[in-house]
């Protein structure tokens, strides 16, 4: 599978003798998370310059890197593309308009080395480059969109500490992403001040946990929490897992999809210690689900670790149906469970991603009988207010009565189901005559069992097998 794009780095140093050195190295820390803040979109080029190769080409090992630099998560963060000044030197195709630049400067970006070389193509058509790259549309703002559409920060018990739901709350471990999705339901923070969950809030919040025993499932989000040290994570998790009444924690991260690996060994093992532990991803296009991150996928599930996908319906991105067939089935192969499909929420600068729901709801209908239910994903609308998530699905109930609930299945077909303790009336198709054909009444009256579609794939492979 080709995964990556071949470019080279001026003033690339060679490999270090030992693994230990390329992991420890100065240049191989991750950034400080305490007070980091982003650079501006036109600011001085950083010590990290890509020059594309002249006959550029993908490529599953990008030339001019050490690779064993590339596959250091702590390399990847430190050399995250923060501006478009950095952009533009790494890939000279991509085409810079002013209000790009004025977008990156309300929206922070950041995109590590690795995703940028999933980009295809440098433009939006591309679905990578689209969830990556500020555009101009992240300007138009719409009086209906907001900064916190979920009202996260009324819900907030204490601070780093949501709480919505009566059984669950989600803990902001940290305000890092390995990339700042341009979708981002929390654009609002992303990317302006990198920090870390300090000790004294930490406390705060398991006293709260303690002092509300019915909370019994704790989220740890962000930001992304991996990409914290493994050390630090584990003193969350640890101070998480004291609290008796909580049984499950989560975890919320993109980097299996933009920073695959950080999911080391050091890792799934220190995971592993605070079970059960659930993790759920956010893979959006098939483009993402390269090699390297199915390696991951893979290392994260054979440590144990239940793994779902959480993905949003984003226009010029997968709102094609095949596409997300695609993508679901793969992640399945992958032995990951496609759990959400969110709808784009109501968030300042996401306003050109946006669908509609009835495109949602047509996408969810072309994948039922398509796909096995293990991989279709649940589609919901976050309702704006705090209102939570609300499943929305194609309408598969017809009518109902008394006696009978009349249900449509993916096909077309009309089923009469009887309610209990009634006469089951006839419970065969409905036959009809040429000049009164059977209606919903029929069905809904208990007269007949079922309407069929006249050419079904499936009826139509019956009779082949009866003839």
């Amino acid at each position: 599978m080709k995964e990556t794009r071949s470019f080279t780095v001026k003033g690339a140093r060679p490999c270090p003798t030992t693994e230990a050195s390329v992991l420890e190295s100065e240049d191989d820390e991750p950034p400080s998370t305490a007070a980091a803040k982003s650079p501006s979109p036109t600011s001085a080029f950083r010590p990290f310059r890509a020059i594309p190769s002249a006959n550029r080409t993908s490529s599953l090992s990008p030339a001019g890197f050490c690779a064993k630099s590339w596959d250091s998560w702590r390399w990847q963060l430190k050399r995250r593309f923060r501006n478009l000044t950095e952009l533009a030197r790494a890939f000279p195709e991509i085409d810079i308009v002013p209000e790009m630049v004025e977008a990156a400067l309300k929206f922070p970006l950041a995109i590590t080395p690795y995703y940028a070389s999933l980009i295809r193509e440098w433009n939006p058509s591309d679905p990578v480059y689209r969830m990556a790259v500020p555009q101009p549309e992240e300007l138009y703002d719409p009086p209906f969109l907001q900064n916190d559409p979920l009202e996260e920060d009324h819900d907030m018990a204490v601070p780093g500490l949501v709480h919505r739901y009566a059984d669950r709350a989600l803990l902001l471990a940290t305000s890092m992403c390995a990339m700042y999705c341009r979708h981002c339901t929390r654009k609002r923070v992303a990317g302006r001040r990198e920090w870390s969950l300090a000790p004294s809030r930490l406390k705060r919040i398991v006293d709260y946990l303690r002092a509300n025993p019915q909370i019994r499932d704790v989220i740890i989000s962000g930001g992304d929490p991996l990409t914290m040290a493994t050390e630090r994570l584990e003193t969350i998790l640890a101070a998480v897992r004291s609290v008796e009444s909580v049984e499950i924690i989560r975890i919320g991260s993109r980097t299996p999809v933009t920073l695959p690996m950080r999911i080391t060994d050091e890792l799934t093992a220190m995971l592993r210690r605070y079970q059960p532990i659930w993790l759920n991803t956010h893979f959006n296009h098939p483009n993402e689900l390269t090699t390297t991150a199915s390696q991951a996928l893979a290392r994260l599930v054979d440590a144990g670790i239940q793994v779902g996908n959480q993905t949003v319906l984003l226009k010029g991105v997968n709102d094609d149906p095949q596409v997300l067939e695609t993508l679901f089935r793969a992640l399945v192969r992958n032995r990951v469970r496609p759990y959400y499909l969110f709808q784009c929420d109501l968030v300042r600068g996401v306003e050109h991603f946006r669908t509609s729901i009835s495109q949602g709801i047509a996408i969810m209908e072309y994948l039922r009988g398509r796909l096995s239910g293990l991989a279709i994903p649940t589609y919901v609308v976050d309702a704006p207010g705090g209102g939570g998530k609300i499943p929305v699905l194609p309408n598969y109930v017809v009518t109902v009565s008394p006696t009978h609930t009349v249900l449509r299945n993916f096909e077309g077909m009309l089923v009469s189901y009887p309610e209990p303790r009634q006469d089951n009336g006839g419970q065969g198709p409905c036959a009809g005559t040429a000049a009164e054909a059977p209606t919903v009444f029929d069905l809904a009256a208990g007269g007949c069992g079922t309407i069929l579609p006249e050419r079904s794939a499936r009826i139509l492979r019956r009779a082949r097998r009866r003839s």
